[in-house]
This record gives structure tokens, sequence and C-alpha cells, in this order.
């Protein structure tokens, strides 16, 4: 079993299988914190910065570092990568569960997005490269997607039941049981396959975009937050904008770039990214900002949490496989523009009816995640048809930098306008006199109310509770108008692509 053209039909599924589980866990692992995240801020003690960090370098630093480890994939072989970045994610993930500080569990984080970003490449393009079938590649590009967006719906479930039970670590704990069985059989079952084994792999252009990525986000979040430095704001922006503009003048330059920005003159291709980027920035943003409202403003359990948003991706699991089985004859762009108009419809009519019956939300929910599944599906599998074979790894980064951009973006831009829009609206009233931490988020003034007067406590939360209801709402809205005139620009691209000739 020399090649993977030689896998039986059951190996190739089982591969598929492999593949699966370790995205499973790497997508997972962006939300699975949202639900714990109450139980752990007050465990940890961590203040509303730390609390953003946890849950951001997580993607920030698999999204920098997801150019420069597809390539390396392309060049020593995308099995030797998927099993290292396996391996040290199990070590990670025991590190964080038992992380006693919440220093040691952002360091934890960031080293299980080494793992995921040595990993992931690896799963689309070993799915590229093992399934040579279009009817088949395509469901297996569909249950890859599925896997993605269901994955990263359900972790807040998965977070919840473990959380009903067990601390805070245990959503860390998870992952070793998977991670071993995962090696066992990758070591035996994938097959080596080098792509361009004389590929050279560019590390200062890695550091240079996830330097950029970094320092841009955490402008975003410093900016916004309440008494935020606008100087080191600034700063941290202008070297996050110098490391990318280095980065496109390296790539430009080199004759083995990182990105080969060619790729992004088919218009499929371009649409593609922006489609993948998009879906995941409107699923991670809704999620964060629902799993909070659930839990701090309606009195939720983190299970009970986990169960109310499992509708959404349910629906994206199986939308994603419907896709992936008609895919193969569609026009991707065209089902990407109409399921990206779907999801936005969704999100504004959870955005009309948060506040009214549990069905009409459930079914803005399975609305919103139908949508979002179709549009990362035809987006996986446009990125990916409309790259040469020998670019699989490249192509691979590029959609997954996509995502984990995505998501990224998806809890800074969003949570940040919701921690921006809460403390606009926090208003207290004369003669009150609490400390202002309360105003950075809920958690801080539903902590800081626990140690006051019945009365003033009272007061305290209710002016609380409402100020973040109006950041939901703005939340919603913005991320629904997103999503519905994204559709609209790629209806228009989609009919001029067309017209050229351009039919996939």
């Amino acid at each position: 079993m020399s090649t993977l053209h030689h896998l039986s039909k059951f190996q190739r599924w089982l591969v598929l299988a492999i593949v699966s589980s370790a995205l499973f866990l790497i997508v997972i692992d962006m939300t699975v914190l949202y639900t714990a995240l109450p139980t752990l801020t007050y465990d940890l003690a961590a203040t509303a910065s730390e609390k953003l960090w946890i849950v951001n370098i997580y993607p920030l630093v698999i999204a920098g570092l997801l150019p420069g480890l597809g390539t390396l994939g392309d060049r020593v072989g995308h099995k030797r990568l998927f099993v290292i970045g396996l391996a040290i994610f199990g070590i990670a993930s025991l590190v964080a569960a038992y992380a006693p500080i919440p220093l040691v569990l952002i360091a934890a984080r960031a080293l299980l997005a080494v793992g995921g970003a040595m990993m992931m490449p690896a799963t689309l393009s070993i799915i590229r490269t093992t399934f040579v079938d279009e009817r088949e590649r395509s469901l297996a590009f569909g249950i890859w997607a599925s896997v993605s967006s269901g994955g990263a719906g359900i972790g807040p479930l998965i977070g919840g039941l473990l959380l009903e039970h067990y601390w805070w670590g245990s959503v860390f704990l998870i992952n070793i049981p998977i991670v071993i069985i995962a090696l066992i059989l990758a070591i035996f079952l994938i097959p080596n396959r080098k792509m361009n084994g004389s590929k050279p792999w560019d590390l200062i252009g890695s550091v240079q975009i996830m330097t950029g990525l970094v320092g841009i986000v955490y402008a975003i979040k410093e900016i916004s937050r309440r008494q935020g430095s606008y100087e080191v704001g600034l700063i941290s922006a202008v070297i996050g904008i110098i490391a990318l503009i280095l980065f496109v003048r390296r790539q430009r330059k080199s004759a083995t770039p990182l990105i080969d920005f060619a790729l992004f003159r088919d218009p499929r291709f371009t649409t593609g990214v922006v489609t993948a980027l998009l879906s995941c920035f409107a699923l991670i943003g809704m999620e964060l900002i629902v799993t909070q409202r659930l839990q701090l403003v309606l009195g939720y359990s983190p299970l009970e949490a986990g169960l109310f948003i499992i509708f959404a991706p349910i629906a994206s699991f199986i939308s994603g496989i419907l896709i992936g089985l008609l895919s193969h004859r569609a026009n991707k762009m065209k089902v990407q523009w109409i399921c990206l108009l779907v999801a936005g419809s969704g999100m504004g009519m959870l955005l009309l009816v948060h506040n009214g019956n549990m069905l009409p939300q459930v079914t803005a929910l399975m609305i919103m995640g139908a949508g979002l599944g179709g549009a990362m599906t035809a987006a996986s599998h446009s990125i990916m048809i409309n790259a040469p074979v020998e670019k699989a790894g490249m192509a691979a980064s590029i959609e997954e930098v996509s995502f984990e951009l995505g998501g990224a973006l998806g809890v800074a831009l969003l949570g940040s306008l919701s921690s921006f829009v809460y403390t606009a609206s926090f208003v207290l009233p004369e003669g009150l006199a609490v400390s202002p931490v309360v105003r950075d988020s809920l958690d801080e003034a539903l902590r800081i109310a626990r140690d006051l007067p019945a009365a003033t406590g009272s007061t305290l939360v209710e002016i609380a509770k409402t100020a973040f209801n109006k950041s939901f709402s703005v939340v919603l809205a913005a991320a629904a108008m997103i999503l519905v005139i994204a559709s609209c620009i790629i209806a228009v691209i989609a009919q001029l692509t067309k017209a050229r000739g351009n039919t996939n």
C-alpha cells in the first residue's frame, strides 16, 4: 500500500473517519469553552482580558501558523505532519485540563493551536488525494465541512454535559482517548505521500502573518474595552499591518510562496474563501453571544445552554452532507450565496423572536445552521477543486485560515461590539456606588452583585442584564446584515463568472 490510489473503498472511508475525528477535536476546542467560560472564569479568578485571551489565543495561533504548515505538509508529507500534530494536541490537552492559573491555560491553548495547525491542512489534503472519484470526493468534502461546522456547534453541548458532573478541566481531558485511538490508526492506515520534497519552508513568512493577525485583533480588543489604551491599540495595529505588508511583499518575491496569490485570480476560489470566512465568523460569534445570554441572563445551566443551541449544528451537519452529495453537479458559487442568504435570514429571525417562545427560536437556529453548513461545504469544495493538486496543502491551509480567522474575528469583532454596546448602555442610577469593573462585562457585574446587599445587588443585576440584552440585539443584527450583504455580492460575481463560461 505505497500510494493512496491502492486503498480499498473501506480503507478510504476509514481514513476519512480518522481525519474527521481529529478535525472534530480541533473545532470543538474553539467552542467547548463557551459553556465552561463562566465557571472557568470564577474558578481561576480570570480577568475580562484573560478570559478573552483564553478564547482567542487558540484560533489566532492556528490562523497564523496554517499557511506555513500547509506548505510544510506538501514538502514532508501530510501524514507525518498530521501524526506529530495529533501527539502535540494530546499533550497540550493534558496541560490545559490541570492549568492552575489563567496564564498557564492561555499557554496550553496556544500549544493546542500548534498541534491543530499541523493537523488541519493535512485533513483536507489527505481527503483530496485519497478520493479520486468526483462523486466520492464531493461527499467526503461534505462530511468534512459538516464535521467542521457541526463540531463547532456541538462544543457548547459537550462542555455543558461535562460540567454537569465534572470540573471545567474535563472539557480538555476528553480529547485524550480520541487522540490515542486516532494516532494508532493514522500510523498504520494513512500512507505517506510527499507532494514536493524540494519545496522550502518559510518560517519567517509564517511568523510575519501570525504577528500581523495577532496585532490587528489585539488592537481591536484594546480599543473596544472600557478604559482601553488607544495608544497601545494604535501601536498594535501598526505592528500588525506592517507585518502583513511585509508578508505579502515576501510572498510576491518568493519562488515558492506560502500563499500563491495567483490562486485568488479565480473568482470561484476567492468567493469560496470569503464564504468560509464569513460562515465561521457568523457561527462562532453567534454561539459566543447566545450561550453567554442563556447562562448569564436567563439562568440556564451549561447543559441547558448547550442543549438549546444544539439545533443549529444538527441542521448544519445535515445540510453539509446533503450539499456534499449534490455539489459535484451544482454551481458552487450559486450554492454559496443562497446558503449565506438563508443563514442571514435565520439570524435575523432569531433577533426578532429571541424574547418569545422556544419553538420559533429553535426554528431560527435550524434555518441559520442549515445555511451555514451548506455554505461551508460549498466553499470547501470550491476552494479545493479550483487549486492544482500539487498545491493541495496550500489551498487547504488558505481555506482553514479562512475558517480560523473567521472564528477569531467573530469572537474579536462581535465580542468587542458586544462589549462596546454593553458598556455604553450601562447607566448606574445616582447613589449606587459600585466598582467600575461592573461595566467591563456581565460576568464582572454578577460577581460584584453577589457581595452587595440584596436590594443593591438586585438593582445592579437588572441594569447589567438590560445592557447585555441591548448588546445581544446589536450583535445579531450586525451579523445578519453582513451575511445578507455578502450573499448579494457573491450572487453578482456568480452571474458575471457564469457569463464568462465558468460554471463550477
